[in-house]
C-alpha cells in the first residue's frame, strides 16, 4: 500500500470511472491495476513531469504509456469525456446534450520533439495550436491540435468535423471571436448543411486590454482551467493526437472532481453560469 498523491482517483471518483475502462478478456491475463495506470497518467498530466521521472510506486513507463497510447487511439478518453460530461449537466439540472457553447484556440510553444510544430506570426510562438469546443458551463466536447501558423477560421473544421451526431443532437449556437469571420469555414458550413451557426462575439470598438466578453469567457476560463494542469504548460507530445489525450484526460480529471470531490481536501466549487450559484456537486 503506497502514500497516495494528490493526483490519484479517489474510491468513489474510480467507480464512475471503472465501467467506462474496456476491459478485453482474450490474452494473458493482466498483471498491473488499471487505477494505478490511470492514477500514473493524472500524476504525469497534473505535475507535468516527464514518463522516465514517474515514480517507482506507480506502473513502469512502458505500461502506462501503452495503456495512454491504446485509449488514445481506440477513443476511450473520448467516451469517458462525454459521459462525464453529460453526468456534470444533469447534476445541475440541464440536459445531458448541450444546444449552445464555444470555440476558441490557444498557441502554446512545443519542444523540438513535436513532429508538426510552425511559427504563428501573430503570436510570435513556434509550437501548436490548440482548438476547443466546450459548452455553456465550459466542459469539453471536442479538441484539435495542429500546428501553430494555421489560420483559426481555416483550420475549424478539424475540430468542428470531431463533433458526433450525439453532440450535435441538440446544438444550434457556438459562440466565437472575429477569427472565425471566415469564407472558407463559411463555405465548410454551407456544404456541411450544418443546423447550428456560429455568432461572433467581438470586442467593443476602442477596447484596450482584456475585456471580459459575453459568452466567450467561458472558453478563455476553460484553458485557464487546462493551465492548471502543467502538462499543458507548454507542448511536450511528439504527436497531436497525443495532445489532445491529455487535454483529455485534464478534463476528465476536473469533472470528476466536481462530481466527487476528495473530502480530505477543500471542495472545488461549481459555478452555474445561468444563476451564479455555487453548486456542490
Amino acid at each position: 500500500m503506497r502514500k497516495p498523491y494528490p493526483s490519484d482517483l479517489t474510491d468513489a471518483q474510480w467507480e464512475i470511472v471503472r465501467p467506462l475502462i474496456p476491459v478485453f478478456k482474450v490474452g494473458r491475463p493482466r498483471q498491473v491495476e488499471l487505477r494505478e495506470v490511470i492514477n500514473a497518467i493524472l500524476y504525469l498530466n497534473r505535475s507535468g513531469c516527464q514518463w522516465d521521472m514517474l515514480p517507482h510506486d506507480l506502473p513502469a513507463k512502458s505500461t502506462v504509456s501503452e495503456y495512454f497510447a491504446q485509449w488514445r487511439d481506440d477513443g476511450t478518453w473520448q467516451e469517458i469525456l462525454d459521459a462525464l460530461r453529460q453526468a456534470v449537466r444533469v447534476a445541475v439540472g440541464k440536459d445531458p446534450n448541450p444546444s449552445a457553447g464555444s470555440i476558441d484556440s490557444q498557441t502554446v510553444k512545443a519542444t523540438e520533439i513535436a513532429d508538426d510544430r510552425s511559427y504563428d506570426g501573430g503570436k510570435k510562438i513556434t509550437g501548436r495550436k490548440r482548438q476547443i469546443i466546450v459548452d455553456s458551463l465550459g466542459l469539453l466536447i471536442a479538441v484539435a491540435v495542429t500546428i501553430a501558423s494555421a489560420d483559426d477560421g481555416t483550420i475549424a473544421p478539424v475540430v468542428l468535423g470531431r463533433l458526433t451526431a450525439e453532440h450535435l443532437s441538440r446544438l444550434e449556437l457556438l459562440w466565437a471571436d472575429s477569427k472565425y469571420h471566415n469564407p472558407a469555414l463559411e463555405a465548410w458550413l454551407k456544404a456541411e448543411g450544418v443546423r447550428y451557426r456560429i455568432e461572433v462575439v467581438s470586442r467593443p470598438p476602442g477596447s484596450e486590454g482584456y475585456v471580459k466578453l459575453p459568452r466567450r469567457w467561458v472558453v478563455e476560463r476553460t484553458f485557464a482551467w487546462l493551465g492548471r494542469y502543467r502538462r499543458h504548460s507548454r507542448d511536450y507530445e511528439r504527436f497531436s493526437e497525443s495532445s489532445e489525450a491529455m487535454i483529455q484526460v485534464s478534463s476528465i480529471h476536473r469533472m470528476l472532481r466536481l462530481l466527487k470531490p476528495d473530502q480530505s481536501k477543500k471542495p472545488v466549487p461549481f459555478k452555474y453560469r445561468k444563476s451564479q450559484e455555487k453548486v456542490s456537486l
